[in-house]
C-alpha cells in the first residue's frame, strides 16, 4: 500500500516530525513492502515552521526577545522557491512560547508575558523582502492582544503603513473572540497561568486594547473569529489587515497535500489527546475529509484515546490506537513516547486488514 503519515505534534512530548518517523518506523516493521511518506502537521502552534521547513523554504535564526524579556533564539521560514513573491512563516510559539517561560506559568507570567519578540520576528521578515507574512497562533504564554507585536512594528501608524502592500495571515484554527466568556483571558487565561483575578485585569485590559486596535483597523475586530487566538495577538493581526485562515489548511496548501491524498491507500495521522475536539476542524479531522474523498481510509493514533469505538466510526475513521492503552500507563506513555508510539504503529500494521 501507499501510506501517508502525517501526525501533528502530540502535545509536549512528540514533535509532529518526531511523531512522523515514530510511526513510519513501527509501520515498516510490521508493513515492510509498504511504500512510506511522511508528512508531519500542524495547525499553526509549536513545530509550524520545522514541519515547513521539511519540505521547502530556508530558515532563518533570529535573537529576538521572548515573553518575559530574557532573550531568546527563534526561527522562521522564508520560501524563496518564487523570487517574485516570497513568503515568511513565523510560529509566534517561538518567541513567546509557554515554554519560553524558564518554569511554570503564574499569574505573575500571566499578566506580564507580552508578543514583542513575534513582532521583531515580523519585522525581520519584512526586512527581507517578504511580499507574504504567515503568522502561526498557538502555544503562546501571553494575553496582550498583540501590543507588544505592534510596538515591536513601530506602533499603531507605522505598522499598519508596512502592511499596506504586504499579505498578512493569520494561521490558526481557533474561533474564539477577544473579550468575553469565550474569549480570550476568560478561556486561555487559566491556561497559561492566570487565576480569578488575573482573568479579570487581562479581561479590562483587552477591553481598553481593543479600542486601539479598532481605530488601526477602521472597524471593530474584537468580536471575529480567530481574535483570541494566542492571547489575542489574532486580533492585532486582524486589524492589521490578516486573513485568518486554518493553520491546517496553510500547511496542506503549502506542501500539495491534496496530490499527496489523491495517490495514498491509507492516511496515518494522530495527536496527544484524541477527543471530541479533534473532530472541529483539527488536523485530523482536515486529513480525514480529505482522505474520504478519495476513498482512503484514515486511522489515527494518539497519546489518549477518549472517543468511543461509535464515535469514532460515525466520524468516518478507519481506527483509533492509543500510547497509554499500549504502554500500560501515563507516566510511560510520557516518558518514553517516541518507542511507545513506534512499537503501536507496529502492532497496528501487522493487524491491518484492509476493507477495499
Amino acid at each position: 500500500m501507499r501510506v501517508l503519515i502525517a501526525p501533528d505534534s502530540f502535545g509536549d512530548t512528540l514533535t509532529a516530525v518526531e511523531a512522523a518517523n515514530a510511526i513510519g518506523e513501527g509501520w515498516s516493521a510490521g508493513r515492510p513492502d509498504d511504500e512510506i511518506t511522511l508528512a508531519p502537521q500542524s495547525d499553526g502552534g509549536p513545530g509550524f515552521v520545522d514541519v515547513l521547513a521539511a519540505r521547502f523554504g530556508r530558515t532563518v535564526t533570529e535573537r529576538v526577545v521572548g515573553p518575559l524579556g530574557a532573550a531568546v533564539t527563534a526561527r522562521w521560514l522564508l520560501d524563496d522557491r518564487d523570487s517574485e513573491r516570497l513568503v515568511a512563516y513565523i510560529e509566534c510559539a517561538q518567541a513567546c512560547g509557554l515554554h519560553q517561560l524558564g518554569g511554570g506559568p503564574t499569574p505573575r507570567t500571566a499578566q506580564s508575558a507580552d508578543t514583542y519578540g513575534v513582532g521583531l520576528l515580523v519585522d525581520a521578515a519584512l526586512k527581507a523582502g517578504a511580499r507574504e507574512v504567515v503568522v502561526g497562533l498557538g502555544g503562546s504564554a501571553t494575553t496582550d492582544g498583540g501590543h507588544g507585536l505592534i510596538d515591536a512594528l513601530g506602533g499603531s501608524a507605522k505598522a499598519a503603513e508596512r502592511f499596506a502592500d504586504v499579505a498578512l495571515i493569520a494561521a490558526s484554527d481557533v474561533e474564539n473572540p477577544l473579550l468575553g466568556p469565550l474569549g480570550a483571558a476568560s478561556v486561555f487565561g487559566p491556561q497559561k497561568g492566570a487565576d480569578a483575578e488575573t482573568v479579570s485585569r487581562l479581561e479590562e485590559r483587552l477591553t481598553q486594547w481593543s479600542r486601539v486596535l479598532a481605530s488601526i483597523a477602521g472597524r471593530d475586530v474584537s468580536g471575529e473569529p480567530g481574535a483570541g487566538a494566542a492571547g489575542g495577538l489574532g486580533a492585532a493581526l486582524l486589524a492589521l489587515g490578516a486573513r485568518r485562515v486554518s493553520g491546517a489548511t496553510i500547511v496542506g496548501e503549502a506542501t500539495d497535500q491534496a496530490a499527496e491524498i489523491a495517490r495514498t491507500d491509507l492516511v496515518l495521522t494522530g495527536e496527544g489527546k484524541f477527543d471530541s475536539q479533534t473532530l472541529r476542524g483539527k488536523v485530523v479531522s482536515a486529513l480525514n475529509a480529505a482522505a474520504t474523498e478519495v476513498g482512503a481510509p484514515t486511522v489515527v493514533f494518539a497519546g489518549q484515546v477518549a472517543l468511543t469505538p461509535d464515535e469514532i466510526a460515525e466520524a468516518g475513521i478507519a481506527g483509533a490506537h492509543s500510547i497509554v492503552e499500549q504502554a500500560g500507563s501515563v507516566e510511560l506513555a510520557m516518558s518514553d513516547a517516541r518507542n511507545q508510539l513506534t512499537a503501536l504503529a507496529a502492532r497496528a500494521a501487522a493487524s491491518w486488514l484492509p476493507t477495499g
